[in-house]
């Protein structure tokens, strides 16, 4: 099995994908503005996040509940400077729930979210785990 992308359901397809595109900066793979549907990555291009409007999938399903209260998914987005992130993405319209701050002592973290309510985490990582083998995660990406 492999996982391919995680997909967001919206209502508001065009403000959520303008969102992730001109606010967090993330790369569409096609440019899919009016939708139905869009996968966006960061520069890295590793990992994606898609999405899907919620009409269109609730066709496919022949159902689909009422848009959901409170939160129902969590996009984690790993920074290298997470004041500089907050600086340059506050300057893009984006509105912090929380601001940077600690989580731990590996990490430091602030969130937002996006035009329909969805979580989004930036997270700085300070130090990383070792592995059990007593390599660091780092060292075994070859970095």
């Amino acid at each position: 099995m492999e996982l391919t992308q995680i997909r967001v359901l919206v209502s508001d397809f065009p403000g959520v994908y303008r969102f992730y595109r001109d606010v967090l900066g993330l790369q569409p793979q096609f440019e899919a503005e009016s939708g139905p549907y869009a996968k966006l990555s960061p520069d890295t291009g590793h990992a994606a996040i898609a999405l899907q409007e919620r009409a269109q999938m609730a066709g496919v399903l022949g159902q689909l509940r009422a848009r959901p209260e409170g939160y129902r998914a969590l996009v984690v987005l790993r920074v290298d400077d997470l004041d500089a992130a907050h600086t340059e993405l506050t300057s893009r319209g984006a509105v912090f729930t929380r601001e940077p701050g600690p989580m731990g002592d590996r990490m430091r973290v602030a969130y937002l979210e996006d035009p329909e309510g969805n979580l989004i985490e930036l997270q700085e990582w300070l130090a990383l785990r070792e592995r059990a083998d007593g390599e660091s995660a780092q060292e075994a990406q070859g970095t």
